[in-house]
């Protein structure tokens, strides 16, 4: 625990250093916040198409933002959280434009197709990408993020009665589909 405490003490030390125009640490924040900002995205989205443009626009908000960061708590869940706003709000965004397209077929992309060398990521990301959207948030906030229920109703707009039921529910899902015989695919 005491390692993860000074983790996070590094992480504010920098987060602050950057916010008052150091572009050392600026750079420093953002090859550290890379790869945590692309996996988070990567799990709150479905398919690889939108991975990167979200992360940018996730790193430009965090940077954006580092002025209203002040320390008080730790940094990586600060950013965490604008991550998810930024992604959840793109996906309201694309949403409504698909409600006003034509034909959404043409805005499919066979995820299988696509490159990847993180295999077990990879499987991991698919099978949560086959879960509803409510569930598969609310496995992400929670396993990924650490968010207790409450933080997570706050952040949802849900009661927590209701963010019980998307883990309880997105976990028996979960764990049917990593469990089934390899290679055999179910009819969704």
């Amino acid at each position: 625990m005491k390692d993860r405490e000074a983790e996070d003490e590094q992480w504010s030390t920098l987060a602050l250093e950057a916010a008052r125009g150091h572009s050392p640490s600026v750079r420093q924040l953002v090859s550290y916040l890379l790869p945590r900002v692309r996996n988070l995205v990567r799990y709150l989205v479905r398919g690889d198409r939108d991975v990167d443009d979200l992360s940018q626009e996730a790193l430009l908000a965090i940077l954006q933002g580092l002025s209203g960061y002040r320390g008080e708590g730790a940094f990586r869940s600060w950013a965490d959280r604008v991550v998810v706003r930024r992604v959840f709000a793109s996906r309201k965004a694309a949403a409504r434009r698909l409600e006003t397209a034509l034909d959404g077929s043409e805005l499919s992309i066979d995820p299988a197709l696509l490159p990847d060398r993180y295999y077990s990521r990879r499987q991991l990301a698919e099978e949560l990408e086959a879960l509803p959207d409510p569930q598969r948030d609310a496995l992400v906030l929670h396993y990924v993020l650490g968010m207790t229920v409450p933080e997570m109703g706050a952040e949802l707009g849900v009661p927590e009665e209701t963010v019980r039921s998307r883990l309880r529910l997105g976990r028996q899902r979960l764990r049917a589909r990593l469990t089934r015989e390899p290679g055999v695919r179910r009819a969704e």
